[in-house]
């Protein structure tokens, strides 16, 4: 996979994470030894000196520089993404200002990001829907193509077992009857196939939610993936974005913590059962005390609780009021590393070219 004469040379995306947890420090380093870094649009401002009075300026601000202080980082290997959700309201203007930096790659999901084509002049930047099935996709380049006569660059399929907002239903999620990683594989092969002879290029597919070690990489590869995400085990490393205390308290944590709760942008989660959960499952609701004005649905007289605030919390430490979100195999999150060790243990691949 090239844009600029760029390429990757490990099969490996990071995947975003939100608020603070994937920025400029983490990104840049995953690109630097070769993979996808990705910065999470998400309220990427949140350490802005004027976010809690403009949160909008403070956010594209700080997405800029954090663009590229990325790039830079990256010494002009591999390639650095944003991680951009639907369901914000600064949504265009964060793929817009993501573009006016340079970034390499605009990953989209949490919602059908059906306009993404007419926000990315062709061959400004690589762009990719985050799907969780064959329907979505099928819907997505249905509109992409009449629309803008555009086809995705790379798709990324997330499994139930990810962490974060997925898209699979809450009752699918607590009964364990998603279908598995490999069948997703496989239901997407045939409309890939179909939409690489339409397009005249090859589309490759990174399988995410519950990959962790060169052995899961192979046996999705083996399926028919052409790369994989990985995220919960980046958040141990010494690069990432987050605070000691956050990475602490995932080490912490153990598969028997998980739970999938109902999150105020309208989509399941996994996440850890915290005391911000507890209270929340005792009480039934925490009144914000503000509004950032991030998601476009979210009513702040009605959501149970702020999710800006509990994911700034998090990222900063704060256990007591922090929402924090894994994919399900936080029981493997059991040590600090390097993102050169991590992806060291993929190099030697097949890259998606």
């Amino acid at each position: 996979m090239q844009i600029h004469h760029k390429q990757l040379t490990v099969p490996v995306l990071q995947g975003g994470m939100g608020v603070g947890v994937s920025l400029e420090k983490l990104a840049g380093t995953v690109a630097l030894n070769g993979g996808m870094g990705t910065i999470s649009t998400a309220d990427c401002g949140y350490r802005e000196a004027d976010f809690r009075e403009a949160p909008e300026r403070a956010n594209l601000r700080a997405l800029r520089r954090e663009i590229k202080d990325a790039l830079s980082i990256s010494r002009g290997k591999g390639l650095v993404a944003v991680n951009a959700m639907v369901a914000t309201r600064q949504y265009n203007d964060a793929v817009k200002k993501a573009i006016d930096a340079g970034v390499d790659a605009i990953v989209s999901g949490a919602g059908l990001p059906l306009n993404l084509p007419e926000l990315v002049p062709e061959g400004a930047a690589l762009i990719a829907p985050i799907v969780s099935g064959p329907r979505a996709l099928g819907l997505i380049c249905k509109v992409w193509f009449k629309r803008y006569h555009r086809y995705p660059d790379f798709i990324v399929l997330e499994s139930s077992r990810a962490g974060g907002h997925l898209g699979f239903s809450r009752q699918n999620l607590i009964s364990g009857t998603c279908a598995s990683l490999k069948d997703l594989i496989k239901s997407l092969l045939a409309p890939i196939r179909d939409l690489e002879q339409k397009a005249g290029r090859h589309i490759p597919l990174f399988a995410a939610g519950g990959i962790w070690s060169r052995r899961d990489a192979e046996e999705a590869l083996s399926f028919g993936a052409s790369g994989v995400q990985l995220a919960t085990r980046f958040i141990a490393t010494k690069e990432c974005d987050a605070s000691d205390s956050y990475k602490s308290y995932l080490l912490r944590a153990s598969k028997d913590d998980l739970t999938i709760i109902e999150s105020p942008v309208g989509m399941p989660g996994r996440a850890i059962t915290s005391p911000l959960l507890t209270h929340l499952k005792d009480e039934g609701r925490i009144a914000p005390v503000r509004c950032s004005r991030c998601i476009k649905t979210c009513d702040p007289s009605r959501v149970p609780y702020c999710i800006t605030d509990a994911l700034i919390a998090a990222v900063k430490g704060d256990l007591e009021n922090g929402l924090f979100f894994s994919g399900d195999n936080i029981d493997k999150l059991d040590r600090i590393e390097t993102v050169e060790a991590i992806l060291n243990e993929f190099r030697g691949l097949p890259v998606p070219l």
